[in-house]
């Protein structure tokens, strides 16, 4: 239970209400009951404001009159809930200690209170930082270092010379660290693997969704900066860089050797590779399943299915794509009629 002064506090708003109310946990705008904290940031949802139920909403100023409960004022009220979700985050924890069915390397450190579930492998000379909890299953393997506060759930797999920093979050069945896709012909076609020596590195507050696959570097190491967010399923080839707080969506992937930059968004399935290294700037936003083929060197929002275009070209493209059968109609008249008038001359 938190009050609502305590609440406003923590989210650096201003209450409009009774400050010494309590809640106990969060609603939907439409569906919260008493004794809920709900929030108002999208326009579309406007008309439940009314009507709500909750006892406390975090809202902008201006909704301030259509609010008839509790408010707290912010400029940022997604934001604002986003922090204040996490107050009521109530997942199951590990056990404080290391589980006897765990399988740890003699040198092997660790901080203080680690939470380190059953079945799980840690490799020589790995280090372990405060706080750091590892779910049943997990194999952390020699050499790697992760830092305080951090957390892998259930069957994650770090490969060798993995470092992930503090405060980052892994989920269940992803794998970084495993080979990258480095193969060379010889003069009678046959594949030859090329060793991938590089490791990876993971900044602080890095979120990785569930089925993640990074690979190590060939030489250098493969990097995310901090506070990367990945969803589930999405690859990173070897070599790759991706900037501070870029967010890659569900089944994106970047091949080998892509640098992206700071605050960068790839919508779901987009596809990033070239022949050779590729980049793209900062602040850069591509629309879900487009086909990214060479550098984006200019800041903007590009969409297209199969070449990057900005985002204003691809709309009136893709409005045009229905049009096309008429087109091709009017085609055929007017080849025809300039025909027709040629025949005469």
């Amino acid at each position: 239970m938190y009050t609502l002064d305590f609440i406003a506090q923590y989210v650096n708003g201003t209450v409009v209400g009774d400050a010494s109310i309590e809640v106990s946990s969060v609603g939907s705008i439409a569906s919260a009951k008493p004794g809920e904290i709900t929030f108002l940031s999208n326009a579309k949802y406007q008309s439940y404001l009314p009507l709500t139920k909750a006892s406390v909403v975090i809202l902008a100023k201006e909704h301030i009159e259509q609010n008839p409960t509790n408010s707290i004022v912010v400029k940022k009220p997604a934001l604002a809930f986003a922090k204040v979700s996490l107050l009521f985050e109530d997942s199951e924890r590990i056990p404080a200690g290391i589980h006897p069915t765990a399988i740890v390397a003699s040198s092997a450190s660790f901080g203080d209170e680690v939470r380190i579930g059953p079945y799980v492998t840690i490799g020589k000379r790995v280090t372990i930082g405060d706080r750091v909890e590892i779910g049943a299953g997990t194999n952390i393997a020699s050499d790697c270092s992760i830092g305080r506060d951090s957390r892998l759930f259930p069957s994650v797999t770090l490969y060798e010379n993995t470092r992930l920093g503090s405060r980052c979050i892994v989920h269940s069945g992803s794998i970084i660290g495993a080979d990258g896709f480095g193969l060379e012909h010889d003069d009678r076609g046959v594949l030859h693997r090329i060793a991938q020596l590089g490791g990876v590195v993971i900044g602080d507050d890095v979120l990785i969704g569930a089925g993640c696959t990074i690979d190590c570097g060939a030489i250098d190491d493969t990097v995310l900066e901090d506070g990367v967010k990945l969803d589930d399923q999405v690859h990173i080839g070897h070599n790759c860089r991706v900037g501070a707080h870029s967010i890659l969506c569900g089944c994106a992937g970047l091949a080998g050797s892509v640098t992206l930059g700071r605050h960068c968004i790839m919508g779901g399935g987009v596809g990033v590779a070239g022949d050779g290294p590729l980049k793209v700037t900062d602040n850069v936003t591509v629309g879900s399943m487009t086909f990214v083929s060479r550098d984006i060197l200019d800041p903007g929002v590009y969409s297209g299915n199969v070449l990057h275009n900005t985002n204003p070209r691809w709309r009136r493209n893709a409005m045009r794509f229905n049009e096309l059968d008429e087109m091709a109609k009017r085609l055929k008249r007017l080849e025809k009629l300039v025909g027709q008038q040629s025949g005469t001359d």
